[in-house]
């Protein structure tokens, strides 16, 4: 009688021990959506006592998540006539603004002093005259006339911030956050991940994003960065730990006019598109809006220009430059821990 009483009980210990291995499996669940004319998709893990709360289910994260973003759009997208950066373009010296806008207003004049004016969020005008902002043209190439009046209206030494108000001297200026404000979504929605008690997570917007603490069985977050020719194509896996990565290239978005290929990254200091092999930027950093602003300045900056900015400023910054078919990698040596396999 023992013996079957010892298994009978150890039978039912076994199921204890299973049932509660089940209750603290985590979870992924993962949210998509559309916002800032892309793509976002979040993925969080869940512990098995976060599962329970209604609060943190998909529906309920995702509408939160939405709003979120739509007050980022409402406050810095040039696309909605009466967004704050719009109406701020529409003034003739001032406007006062969310601590949200003047936070990445602020960061970008930061950026603009920090890269000698390679990044210049007041380049709109010139981005519209190519064709590539809200008031999309013909893709055609502008007259050098024209783009010697747009630069006129160009640079971040015209623009200033008192406060929340955001004052400019000269009435034409025109800010354009497209370079920063996905990153600045990002960092938006990681931070508010967090505030509800989510630490392990990846936020994606438009190919920005920010990640934190593992998937579950302690895997980390494997990305990669893409090889700009048709196709799936892979060209690095990283693991970039507790951060946030973005990329700046200009092999999607551009036209074709005479056989010449035209970016959408316009150089302030030409009033043109870049004209050089530097085909894709990434940047690690710990913030996506950061990140975001950094990767653009550098492809500005161009290869060789833009390496050494990296290095002096010891950027976490990863280049791909187009040499005849082939793609070289250049990179800072505070990118290469992050890279998941040799080369």
């Amino acid at each position: 009688m023992i013996k079957p009483l010892i298994k009978w009980l150890a039978l039912i210990g076994l199921a204890f021990f299973v049932s509660s291995c089940a209750k603290t499996e985590s979870k992924v669940l993962h949210i998509q959506g559309q916002t800032m004319g892309t793509y976002y998709q979040v993925k969080y893990v869940l512990s098995a006592n976060q599962q329970s709360k209604a609060s943190l289910s998909i529906d309920a994260l995702q509408a939160q998540i939405d709003q979120r973003l739509e007050l980022v759009n409402d406050q810095m997208s040039t696309y909605r006539v009466d967004s704050e950066l719009s109406r701020f373009n529409q003034a003739q010296e001032s406007l006062i603004v969310s601590d949200a806008t003047r936070y990445v207003v602020e960061s970008s004049l930061t950026l603009f002093k920090q890269t000698d004016g390679a990044f210049d969020i007041t380049v709109g005008p010139l981005v519209n005259l190519w064709g590539f902002g809200p008031d999309k043209k013909p893709n055609k190439v502008p007259s050098e006339q024209l783009i010697a009046a747009k630069r006129k209206m160009v640079g971040s030494q015209y623009l200033s911030v008192n406060a929340n108000r955001l004052i400019k001297s000269i009435p034409e200026l025109y800010l354009d956050l497209s370079s920063i404000a996905k990153g600045y979504g990002v960092d938006v929605i990681a931070e508010y991940l967090q505030q509800l008690g989510i630490n392990s997570y990846l936020v994606d917007i438009g190919g920005e994003l920010r990640v934190n603490g593992f998937k579950p069985a302690n895997k980390q977050w494997t990305l990669a960065i893409e090889r700009p020719v048709a196709g799936q194509n892979v060209q690095r896996l990283i693991h970039i730990g507790n951060n946030a990565i973005a990329t700046s290239g200009d092999y999607r978005n551009y036209f074709e006019s005479d056989g010449i290929r035209y970016s959408h990254t316009i150089d302030p200091k030409t009033g043109k598109p870049i004209n050089h092999k530097l085909v894709s930027v990434t940047v690690i950093n710990k913030s996506s809006m950061l990140a975001d602003g950094l990767a653009t300045a550098i492809t500005v900056l161009g290869p060789e220009a833009g390496l050494l900015f990296a290095k002096k400023q010891q950027i976490p910054a990863f280049l791909l430059v187009k040499e005849g078919d082939d793609f070289i990698e250049y990179y800072t040596s505070e990118f290469e821990p992050y890279f998941l396999e040799e080369k």
